[in-house]
């Protein structure tokens, strides 16, 4: 996925050498959005044996050109090579000078680490520095809030759950006040969004102003698009006339609003529209960034006392969203005869439980995709044998209690869900345990999320540069799982000198859990010490390459048809729940940002500059059409 902070969302898909695969039959001119996820077997002996003399040499190798200059490779640094040029020159190694070595050591290693990953600014004229784009940035801060949210969501969630039970205790048992933890009580209920924010600008002075809404509800507003003069808070008729009939008071929002003047903290500007066909009267649109310029008192229209602060829009942000986001919903269709396009009605034959129409405004005739079969569950290959279900846990009904729950101890005793929005993923793991066959809960259980198929409305649609591709008619809130990957799940040696086959997905939840090949390991969680005792035999046989993958060529479901982003709005999560053999996880794809409709859904193939090859052995060169902001333009 794409590259970002350590609390951001990361792809656990795997830098690709595969052999002359290329996107969806593509002609070469092509962009990389049709290429599929492929096996590196073609240069896994000489990454075996580069690792091998490295171990045997002893010598950390930083290689920032590896991975588009993200990977790294780590080994230690014998002091004795640090000290072979004093050697040579007959001055003797003196001991009490390896601590000082090693931290100098240490030191250039962090620092290259650092420049490599595009993470060290210090030298603005080093080559291999990349600095981040305001709306990557932007992008980043936004996916952090969303991962503080849920957490703080999880929590409320638990309190809610311990406070049912307590009021559920039998008659004549008294439930005593020190079993309900601290905070449970209906008084200490707070804000999820709020205790985000305060987590995010935990070093600012609160209140603190992050978003404003302009609705038209107060009559001193004045909202001249880029520049706004926005009134505060309070002192207004509630009856709905908009007349101010009290003065306003220094405190809450008001007092928000001086605090972003007096620090410099920009706001998001959220703006409300009338909507006869939403159900709260109102749509509403983000804007953007704005600076909180300056704040003043005034006698107001009615003659009372109003705090008026002028808000000014940031340079270098997209255009306004107003507009675009009104004429998107009013783009969705509300029935099959209004689709513009329309080629197929539902390409998964009623096999989903939402049809998934196929449009083409683009060829001359329109073609509907063709040359696969939908299938809505896994395909397994004559030679591979799955493992036998895992045993399950004892709860009963649904899972709630994850220090009793066997699934949730996987996790972590917690679950990597929340039950708002029908399940979300707080945030990317190395392996997500769920409830299997065996479990005693009901389908119902917040760690079946990723089970229940698909319940998004979505559409595959044909583009002029990057073949089919994928987006959603309805809104997709970040941490909801969109799809599966799925195929025929084949052993990846016998797709090594296959051509032309385009939808090749390895399993590489090992490699990723492990931080091979240049993968970004993920949060730490109690997976990791699972994989500790694994058979060494596996593990070597699995370390360069993953051992298994998912062939959509033949057999797929809409998954086949998303297209790479270097910038993308989904990420890919390994899941286990009938068993627990991490070589065989299922693939899922998640959300990872709000995802508003008909934005087409992209994750990233993770591609490495001049590491796919053709038939004939030479390196592919092929264009990126993503049209993402940072795109790396030329992946191979």
């Amino acid at each position: 996925m794409v590259v970002q902070s350590p609390h951001s969302v990361e792809s656990s898909v795997p830098t690709a050498k595969n052999g002359g695969r290329r996107g969806k039959g593509s002609s070469e001119k092509e962009n990389v959005s049709g290429q599929r996820r492929a096996s590196a077997r073609l240069l896994a002996a000489k990454e075996r044996a580069e690792k091998a003399l490295s171990i045997k040499r002893g010598v950390e190798v930083l290689d920032p050109e590896e991975d588009g200059g993200r990977s790294r490779k780590k080994a230690n640094v014998e002091s004795e090579k640090l000290n072979l040029k004093d050697a040579q020159n007959g001055s003797p190694k003196l001991p009490e000078t390896e601590p000082k070595i090693n931290e100098k050591v240490a030191k250039m290693v962090e620092r290259a680490a650092k420049i490599a990953e595009g993470l060290d600014t210090t030298n603005a004229n080093a080559p291999n520095v990349v600095e981040k784009s305001a709306h990557i940035k932007v992008k980043e801060t936004i996916r952090l809030f969303n991962k503080h949210y849920l957490h703080f969501v999880q929590e409320e969630e638990k309190r809610c759950g311990a406070v049912k039970v307590g009021k559920k205790a039998p008659k004549g048992k008294k439930t005593k006040k020190r079993d309900v933890s601290e905070g449970d009580g209906k008084g200490k209920a707070k804000r999820p969004d709020l205790k985000a924010i305060t987590k995010e600008y935990e070093h600012y002075i609160f209140p603190l102003g992050v978003a404003i809404v302009l609705s038209g509800m107060y009559e001193d507003d004045l909202d001249n698009a880029e520049d706004v003069v926005y009134t505060g808070q309070g002192g207004h008729d509630l009856t709905g006339n908009k007349r101010q009939i009290r003065d306003q008071v220094m405190e809450r929002g008001n007092l928000a609003l001086k605090n972003c003047v007096d620090q410099g903290v920009p706001v998001r500007v959220v703006r409300g529209h009338e909507s006869a066909s939403s159900y709260s009267g109102k749509i509403y649109t983000y804007d953007g960034l704005y600076k909180v310029v300056k704040y003043w008192a005034e006698k107001g229209i009615s003659g009372f006392t109003v705090f008026k602060y002028r808000l000014r829009r940031l340079e270098g942000q997209p255009t306004l969203t107003t507009s675009q986001v009104q004429f998107t919903y009013g783009r969705v269709p509300k029935c099959p005869s209004e689709i513009r396009g329309l080629v197929c009605e539902d390409l998964s034959g009623g096999q989903e439980d939402v049809p998934i129409p196929a449009t083409n405004l683009v060829d001359d005739p329109p073609v509907a995709p063709t040359g696969f079969t939908y299938c809505k569950s896994m395909k397994v290959a004559r030679n591979i044998k799955l493992p036998s279900n895992a045993a399950g846990c004892d709860c009963k009904g649904v899972c709630w209690d994850p220090k009793a729950c066997a699934c949730a101890r996987l996790n972590g005793s917690d679950f990597p869900y929340v039950h708002r929005d029908g399940g979300r993923l707080i945030e990317a793991k190395h392996i997500v345990f769920e409830c299997g066959p065996k479990c005693r809960c009901n389908a119902n259980c917040v760690n079946r999320t990723s089970q229940r198929g698909l319940k998004y409305r979505l559409e595959v649609f044909r583009t002029p540069k990057k073949g089919w591709a994928v987006r959603s008619w309805d809104f997709i809130p970040a941490g909801a799982p969109v799809c599966e990957y799925i195929g025929v799940l084949t052993r990846t040696e016998e797709l090594d000198n296959v051509s032309e086959n385009n939808y090749i997905f390895d399993i590489d939840c090992l490699q990723t859990m492990r931080g091979l090949g240049g993968r970004e390991r993920r949060q730490q969680d109690a997976s990791l010490p699972m994989i500790q005792n694994m058979d060494k035999n596996d593990e070597q046989r699995s370390e360069s390459v993953p051992e298994f993958c998912i062939d959509a060529g033949s057999f797929g479901n809409v998954a086949r048809f998303i297209n790479h982003s270097c910038e993308p709005n989904l990420f890919i999560q390994c899941v286990l729940s009938a068993h627990q053999d991490f070589k065989l996880a299922r693939v899922m794809l998640f959300a990872a940002d709000n995802i508003p409709p008909l934005q087409e859904l992209t994750y990233d193939y993770g591609y490495a500059l001049d590491s796919v090859y053709g038939p004939d052995g030479k390196v592919k060169r092929m264009t990126c059409y993503c049209g993402a902001e940072d795109c790396r333009k030329r992946l191979f």
